[in-house]
């Protein structure tokens, strides 16, 4: 367990957008049958998620969110020193999206500016790199962007995946202030890298005819070896393998327990799971917001999505002072967070 601690750095401000196009689950009828769509809408907790147009990427959300978030906050994109965009699904493979989205949103070439790759983990990892950025004297602010098209990685003709994924962009502010104390631990775990994959398409097992070709599984599922291949069982074991023990060692390494705690945001996978973490670690559904139903999971994206689609209306969970966040999934990788969102200004969410 890597744990990194942080004196006075913060997010001072959330921002996100989603695709306008809403996909309902129950249109699944037919493509699942009536007691399948039952208990895989009452199992994930999805009734909708939002699906890009033909040509929209990753890219274009999140900087529709950071226009969104240096309106409403007055940023000058001068301030800003490092721009940082995480995403499995760049607009290329290379080059790398960053330095273009920096250019697009008006931020000088003095930014420092670079990809990560990494799925459903990677909002807790991407703010502990900002964080680490910040602890230089060098680094004002930092921009996150976190972003994903996951209707684009997935067969459209696979049950296991259909009803859950959806699109999103973030964007998120980080520099120093009055923040007081936070803490990460971050973890992987590839000798598992196979329970999340996408066989073909990149630099081990290039595009091909071989890579091209749909197969149908014993499930009836069609795929071919370039969309998720997603094994749902060793997910939920990995889950509450990993996820609830992370927590309560980063609360011990902080000297807290459960009940200091105002917030528990999850990376959105499935209610299913996360319901169970909660029990198991004994967090009232109060303190424990969701988005996952109207945005189904957008990976890397859904912890920062779900910050904007709760907390924009500052009567609802406004106790922000110690907030959790835990993400988790593809790589196999995880990673909690402790922070303090009490100064966090938080943007209504947009649609493009």
């Amino acid at each position: 367990m890597a744990i990194l601690e942080y004196n006075n750095i913060g997010i001072s401000a959330v921002a996100a957008c989603v695709p306008k196009r809403v996909m309902k689950n129950s249109d699944l009828a037919g493509f699942l049958n009536e007691e399948e769509l039952k208990r895989t809408l009452g199992y994930i907790g999805i009734r909708e998620k939002r699906y890009v147009d033909e040509g929209v990427c990753a890219s274009d959300l999140c900087c529709q969110a950071a226009e969104k978030l240096f309106a409403d906050n007055n940023v000058d994109p001068a301030e800003i020193d490092a721009v940082i965009f995480l995403s499995q699904t760049p607009d290329y493979r290379q080059p790398a999206t960053a330095p273009s989205l920096a250019h697009r949103l008006g931020v000088p070439t003095s930014v420092l500016s670079f990809d990560v790759n990494l799925a459903c983990s990677g909002f807790v990892y991407g703010v502990a790199t900002c964080f680490s950025f910040l602890q230089n004297p060098g680094i004002r602010k930092a921009l996150l962007l976190v972003g994903e098209t996951m209707s684009k990685t997935i067969s459209q003709k696979d049950r296991a995946t259909v009803p859950l994924f959806g699109d999103a962009g973030t964007a998120t502010l980080i520099e120093k202030g009055d923040f007081g104390t936070s803490a990460f631990s971050l973890n992987s775990d590839g000798s598992k890298m196979d329970v999340l994959k996408m066989p073909y398409g990149g630099y081990r097992n290039p595009s091909c005819e071989e890579g091209l070709k749909e197969v149908e599984d014993e499930h009836g599922n069609i795929k071919n070896g370039e969309t998720l291949r997603m094994d749902g069982m060793e997910v939920f074991n990995f889950g509450i393998r990993a996820v609830p023990s992370d927590i309560r060692d980063l609360l011990k390494h902080l000297n807290k327990t459960i009940d200091d705690v105002d917030l528990l945001i999850y990376h959105q996978a499935n209610k299913f799971m996360t319901d169970f973490f909660s029990k198991h670690l004994k967090i009232p559904a109060t303190k424990t917001p969701y988005s996952l139903d109207r945005f189904g999971n957008t990976s890397s994206a859904s912890v920062p999505l779900t910050i904007v689609s709760e907390l924009f209306d500052k009567e609802k969970f406004s106790a922000r002072k110690s907030v959790l966040f835990s993400g988790f999934g593809s790589g196999l990788s995880w990673g909690t967070a402790w922070l303090n969102l009490e100064k966090t200004k938080i943007s209504e969410l947009v649609e493009y």
